[in-house]
């Protein structure tokens, strides 16, 4: 059975059989895979803890018919416990691994993959607010995926900026000719989190009021829903810390 080494971070496990579990794993050369990872829910097992979701490893697998299987697993980000541990950085954590199971596949590129690995990381070492970090992490991977949003020039006519129209399904901000009827709108200090977020200026990103960071976050979530067709399940219940 022929075998390959590759880095991956497990984005979600299902159980298989009394001891076995099956591993999604978004991979750094080989996209998406789906693997048996055997034995692994026994306590005897020896790699058992580093394929939890979360979690990064330096892999070797074995191609299966249908399923490859985990033979070797070595930790390189051990970034579960520290993220499970915080309830906040765990619900962004959430969302940040459903959405990169939702925008790849087996021809993933290896961006994603980094860009994934990078959000968790800074998730893991508290580096900025969580909800930050996961409308960072929403937008860029969006962009990655082929829907980077406008927040500029208007996302039809290309009209030169600032506007003050957001409107998910025509790619971001729009002038008023374009915008339909009840469109979102969006003030300046809304607008420069959202282009601060998309582009990794966290000075300024973290100097955002709370109230600013709330309405950004629901043009990030209204932005994603619509690109994923489906509503992400996890994003409803990720905990923004405002009281």
């Amino acid at each position: 059975m022929p075998t390959y080494r590759d880095e991956g971070v497990v984005l979600r496990t299902h159980l298989l059989g009394e001891a076995d579990r099956i591993v999604t794993l978004l991979t750094r050369e080989h996209g998406k895979v789906r693997a048996v990872a055997r034995g692994v829910r026994r306590t005897s097992s020896r790699f058992g803890a580093r394929l939890e979701p979360f979690m990064v490893a330096d892999l070797q697998l074995a191609v299966g018919r249908s399923l490859d299987v985990v033979t070797q697993a070595v930790t390189l980000g051990a970034y579960a416990p520290v993220i499970v541990a915080d309830y906040r950085a765990y619900t962004a954590a959430t969302a940040m691994v459903e959405t990169a199971d939702r925008l790849t596949d087996e021809d993933a590129s290896r961006q994603q993959y980094l860009l994934l690995v990078g959000a968790l990381r800074s998730l893991a070492r508290t580096e900025h607010d969580p909800s930050l970090t996961l409308d960072a992490y929403l937008l860029r991977a969006l962009s990655v995926a082929g829907w980077a949003p406008s927040f500029g020039d208007c996302a039809v006519t290309g009209e030169p900026g600032p506007h003050r129209a957001f409107v998910p399904h025509l790619g971001g901000m729009v002038s008023e000719d374009a915008a339909p009827p009840g469109a979102m709108r969006i003030d300046e200090g809304t607008l420069l989190l959202l282009a601060s977020l998309l582009t990794g200026d966290w000075a300024t990103a973290e100097g955002a009021p709370q109230g600013v960071r709330a309405r950004a976050s629901g043009a990030v979530s209204a932005y994603v829903q619509w690109h994923l067709e489906r509503g992400l399940r996890s994003l409803e219940h990720v905990d923004r810390g405002v009281s």
